[in-house]
Protein backbone atom coordinates (compact mmCIF):
# COMPACT_ATOMS: atom_id res chain seq x y z
CA UNK A 1 0.00 0.00 0.00
CA UNK A 2 1.66 3.53 -1.15
CA UNK A 3 1.46 6.13 0.95
CA UNK A 4 -1.12 7.82 -0.97
CA UNK A 5 -3.48 4.95 0.00
CA UNK A 6 -3.60 3.25 -2.95
CA UNK A 7 -2.07 -0.12 -4.03
CA UNK A 8 1.57 -0.03 -4.69
CA UNK A 9 2.34 -1.64 -8.22
CA UNK A 10 5.60 -3.23 -9.60
CA UNK A 11 5.68 -0.53 -12.33
CA UNK A 12 5.08 2.22 -9.88
CA UNK A 13 7.79 1.20 -7.53
CA UNK A 14 10.33 1.07 -10.19
CA UNK A 15 9.23 3.87 -12.04
CA UNK A 16 9.90 5.53 -8.59
CA UNK A 17 13.14 4.40 -8.00
CA UNK A 18 14.18 6.05 -11.32
CA UNK A 19 12.79 9.25 -10.01
CA UNK A 20 14.49 9.57 -6.45
CA UNK A 21 17.85 8.08 -7.99
CA UNK A 22 17.79 11.40 -10.26
CA UNK A 23 16.69 13.75 -7.25
CA UNK A 24 19.31 11.94 -4.82
CA UNK A 25 21.81 13.10 -7.75
CA UNK A 26 20.87 16.43 -6.97
CA UNK A 27 21.20 16.50 -3.17
CA UNK A 28 24.69 14.92 -3.47
CA UNK A 29 25.28 18.02 -5.95
CA UNK A 30 24.30 20.38 -2.70
CA UNK A 31 21.01 20.54 -3.85
CA UNK A 32 18.42 21.35 -0.79
CA UNK A 33 14.35 20.23 -0.89
CA UNK A 34 12.10 17.70 0.15
CA UNK A 35 9.60 15.46 -1.96
CA UNK A 36 6.16 14.13 -1.36
CA UNK A 37 5.53 10.65 -3.95
CA UNK A 38 2.38 9.03 -4.09
CA UNK A 39 4.13 5.60 -3.14
CA UNK A 40 6.77 6.07 -0.78
CA UNK A 41 5.37 9.26 1.06
CA UNK A 42 7.43 12.72 2.25
CA UNK A 43 11.63 12.37 2.36
CA UNK A 44 13.60 15.16 3.48
CA UNK A 45 16.72 16.02 1.22
CA UNK A 46 17.59 18.83 3.66
CA UNK A 47 15.11 21.28 3.65
CA UNK A 48 11.32 21.32 3.56
CA UNK A 49 11.24 23.75 0.48
CA UNK A 50 10.94 23.62 -2.85
CA UNK A 51 8.31 20.60 -2.38
CA UNK A 52 8.96 18.23 -5.32
CA UNK A 53 5.85 16.41 -6.26
CA UNK A 54 6.02 12.88 -7.60
CA UNK A 55 3.70 10.56 -9.13
CA UNK A 56 5.71 8.39 -11.15
CA UNK A 57 2.96 6.95 -13.04
CA UNK A 58 -0.35 8.66 -13.46
CA UNK A 59 -2.74 6.23 -14.94
CA UNK A 60 -0.94 3.42 -13.55
CA UNK A 61 -3.92 0.86 -14.29
CA UNK A 62 -4.34 1.82 -17.85
CA UNK A 63 -0.11 1.05 -17.86
CA UNK A 64 -1.31 -2.57 -16.03
CA UNK A 65 -3.70 -3.49 -18.25
CA UNK A 66 -1.71 -2.62 -21.51
CA UNK A 67 -3.51 0.69 -22.33
CA UNK A 68 -0.72 3.03 -24.00
CA UNK A 69 -1.85 6.20 -21.57
CA UNK A 70 0.00 7.08 -18.83
CA UNK A 71 2.27 9.57 -17.88
CA UNK A 72 4.60 10.97 -15.25
CA UNK A 73 3.65 14.26 -12.89
CA UNK A 74 6.37 16.10 -11.18
CA UNK A 75 5.64 19.54 -9.77
CA UNK A 76 7.65 22.34 -7.54
CA UNK A 77 6.28 24.10 -4.90
CA UNK A 78 7.51 26.85 -2.87
CA UNK A 79 4.96 26.83 -0.14
CA UNK A 80 1.90 23.86 0.87
CA UNK A 81 -0.77 25.18 -1.44
CA UNK A 82 -2.12 25.31 -5.41
CA UNK A 83 -1.15 28.50 -5.60
CA UNK A 84 2.72 27.78 -4.14
CA UNK A 85 3.18 25.62 -7.14
CA UNK A 86 6.00 27.18 -8.98
CA UNK A 87 7.00 24.78 -12.09
CA UNK A 88 5.12 21.94 -13.74
CA UNK A 89 6.45 18.38 -15.71
CA UNK A 90 3.73 16.15 -17.18
CA UNK A 91 5.60 13.63 -19.32
CA UNK A 92 3.68 11.24 -21.87
CA UNK A 93 5.18 7.80 -20.83
CA UNK A 94 4.32 6.30 -24.38
CA UNK A 95 4.84 8.85 -26.55
CA UNK A 96 7.62 11.39 -24.62
CA UNK A 97 5.26 14.29 -25.42
CA UNK A 98 6.51 16.90 -22.42
CA UNK A 99 4.43 19.33 -20.96
CA UNK A 100 6.10 22.52 -18.65
CA UNK A 101 5.26 24.99 -17.06
CA UNK A 102 6.81 27.72 -14.52
CA UNK A 103 4.84 30.19 -12.80
CA UNK A 104 4.37 33.79 -14.65
CA UNK A 105 6.89 32.60 -17.26
CA UNK A 106 4.40 30.78 -19.33
CA UNK A 107 3.86 26.95 -20.31
CA UNK A 108 5.24 24.87 -23.23
CA UNK A 109 4.05 21.48 -25.24
CA UNK A 110 7.29 19.58 -26.45
CA UNK A 111 9.37 23.01 -25.93
CA UNK A 112 6.82 24.87 -28.01
CA UNK A 113 5.13 27.55 -26.44
CA UNK A 114 1.43 26.35 -25.32
CA UNK A 115 -1.64 28.21 -26.59
CA UNK A 116 -5.20 26.97 -26.41
CA UNK A 117 -6.37 25.82 -30.10
CA UNK A 118 -8.18 28.07 -32.14
CA UNK A 119 -10.95 26.31 -32.84
CA UNK A 120 -12.21 27.61 -29.52
CA UNK A 121 -12.23 31.14 -30.79
CA UNK A 122 -14.50 29.69 -33.88
CA UNK A 123 -16.79 27.96 -31.54
CA UNK A 124 -17.10 31.45 -29.95
CA UNK A 125 -16.02 29.81 -26.34
CA UNK A 126 -19.36 28.50 -25.14
CA UNK A 127 -20.13 25.34 -27.35
CA UNK A 128 -18.86 21.54 -25.51
CA UNK A 129 -17.60 19.66 -28.37
CA UNK A 130 -15.20 17.60 -26.67
CA UNK A 131 -15.83 16.67 -22.84
CA UNK A 132 -13.46 14.72 -20.86
CA UNK A 133 -14.51 13.07 -17.36
CA UNK A 134 -12.52 11.58 -14.39
CA UNK A 135 -12.89 7.48 -14.83
CA UNK A 136 -15.08 5.92 -12.60
CA UNK A 137 -18.73 4.38 -13.91
CA UNK A 138 -20.71 7.16 -11.17
CA UNK A 139 -18.84 10.48 -12.25
CA UNK A 140 -20.05 9.60 -15.69
CA UNK A 141 -23.59 9.52 -13.80
CA UNK A 142 -22.51 12.49 -11.65
CA UNK A 143 -21.88 14.70 -14.86
CA UNK A 144 -24.94 13.78 -16.74
CA UNK A 145 -26.00 17.24 -17.02
CA UNK A 146 -22.44 17.97 -18.94
CA UNK A 147 -22.98 14.62 -21.01
CA UNK A 148 -26.41 15.84 -22.36
CA UNK A 149 -24.89 19.09 -23.38
CA UNK A 150 -21.25 18.11 -25.01
CA UNK A 151 -21.13 16.25 -28.82
CA UNK A 152 -18.37 13.83 -27.27
CA UNK A 153 -17.00 12.48 -24.73
CA UNK A 154 -13.50 11.16 -23.57
CA UNK A 155 -12.05 9.14 -20.46
CA UNK A 156 -8.67 8.94 -20.15
CA UNK A 157 -7.67 7.19 -17.45
CA UNK A 158 -4.80 9.83 -16.11
CA UNK A 159 -5.61 13.31 -14.40
CA UNK A 160 -2.37 15.07 -15.10
CA UNK A 161 -2.71 13.84 -18.95
CA UNK A 162 -6.38 15.01 -19.29
CA UNK A 163 -5.77 18.47 -17.82
CA UNK A 164 -2.87 19.23 -19.40
CA UNK A 165 -4.95 18.25 -22.89
CA UNK A 166 -7.80 20.64 -21.66
CA UNK A 167 -5.16 23.61 -20.95
CA UNK A 168 -4.22 22.71 -24.85
CA UNK A 169 -7.86 23.17 -25.94
CA UNK A 170 -8.12 19.54 -26.78
CA UNK A 171 -11.09 18.74 -23.97
CA UNK A 172 -13.18 22.01 -23.62
CA UNK A 173 -13.92 21.04 -20.34
CA UNK A 174 -12.71 18.44 -18.01
CA UNK A 175 -14.97 17.48 -14.98
CA UNK A 176 -14.12 15.31 -11.79
CA UNK A 177 -17.44 15.09 -9.72
CA UNK A 178 -16.05 13.20 -7.40
CA UNK A 179 -13.43 14.44 -5.15
CA UNK A 180 -9.98 13.48 -5.90
CA UNK A 181 -6.25 14.23 -4.61
CA UNK A 182 -5.65 17.88 -5.39
CA UNK A 183 -1.42 16.35 -5.26
CA UNK A 184 -2.37 14.48 -8.74
CA UNK A 185 -3.18 17.57 -10.26
CA UNK A 186 -0.94 20.14 -9.46
CA UNK A 187 1.32 20.39 -12.22
CA UNK A 188 -1.47 20.42 -15.12
CA UNK A 189 -3.44 23.21 -13.08
CA UNK A 190 0.14 25.58 -13.11
CA UNK A 191 0.22 24.39 -17.07
CA UNK A 192 -3.94 25.54 -17.08
CA UNK A 193 -3.35 28.84 -14.98
CA UNK A 194 -0.65 29.78 -17.33
CA UNK A 195 -2.33 29.86 -20.64
CA UNK A 196 -5.22 31.67 -18.99
CA UNK A 197 -7.80 28.69 -18.18
CA UNK A 198 -9.66 28.14 -15.22
CA UNK A 199 -10.07 25.73 -12.61
CA UNK A 200 -12.86 25.64 -10.04
CA UNK A 201 -14.63 22.74 -7.80
CA UNK A 202 -17.72 22.11 -9.78
CA UNK A 203 -19.40 24.55 -7.61
CA UNK A 204 -17.01 27.06 -8.80
CA UNK A 205 -14.85 27.61 -6.08
CA UNK A 206 -11.20 28.39 -6.34
CA UNK A 207 -8.41 25.69 -5.48
CA UNK A 208 -5.45 28.27 -4.94
CA UNK A 209 -5.98 27.38 -1.00
CA UNK A 210 -6.27 23.86 -1.09
CA UNK A 211 -2.95 22.07 0.11
CA UNK A 212 -1.06 19.53 -2.15
CA UNK A 213 -0.48 16.58 -0.13
CA UNK A 214 -2.14 12.89 -0.19
CA UNK A 215 -5.06 13.40 1.57
CA UNK A 216 -6.81 17.11 0.30
CA UNK A 217 -9.29 16.09 -2.17
CA UNK A 218 -11.23 17.86 -4.28
CA UNK A 219 -14.21 17.80 -7.43
CA UNK A 220 -12.55 19.57 -10.38
CA UNK A 221 -14.18 21.62 -13.50
CA UNK A 222 -11.53 22.96 -15.40
CA UNK A 223 -11.88 24.72 -19.48
CA UNK A 224 -9.32 26.71 -21.28
CA UNK A 225 -11.32 30.03 -21.37
CA UNK A 226 -13.40 31.62 -19.18
CA UNK A 227 -16.23 31.32 -21.24
CA UNK A 228 -16.41 27.53 -21.32
CA UNK A 229 -15.89 27.58 -17.72
CA UNK A 230 -18.73 29.30 -16.88
CA UNK A 231 -20.87 27.75 -19.95
CA UNK A 232 -19.87 24.42 -17.80
CA UNK A 233 -20.84 25.73 -14.10
CA UNK A 234 -24.05 27.06 -15.67
CA UNK A 235 -25.29 23.84 -16.88
CA UNK A 236 -24.23 22.07 -13.56
CA UNK A 237 -25.95 24.62 -11.52
CA UNK A 238 -29.24 24.47 -13.74
CA UNK A 239 -29.98 20.75 -12.72
CA UNK A 240 -29.41 21.14 -9.02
Amino acid sequence: MGAGGDTTMELDRAAEVVVFSELASLAERGERFSVLSEEAGHRSFGADYPLVLVDPVDGSLNAKQGVPLFGLMLAVLDGPTVADTYAGLVLNLNTGEEWRAVRKQGAWRDGKPLQPSARLARLGGRRIELLGLESTPRALKLAQPLVDRSNKIRILGSMAISIALTSAGGFDVFCAPIPVRVFDMAASLLLLSEVGGVASDVQGERLDRLRCDLETRTTLLCAPTHELHAEAIEILRARQ
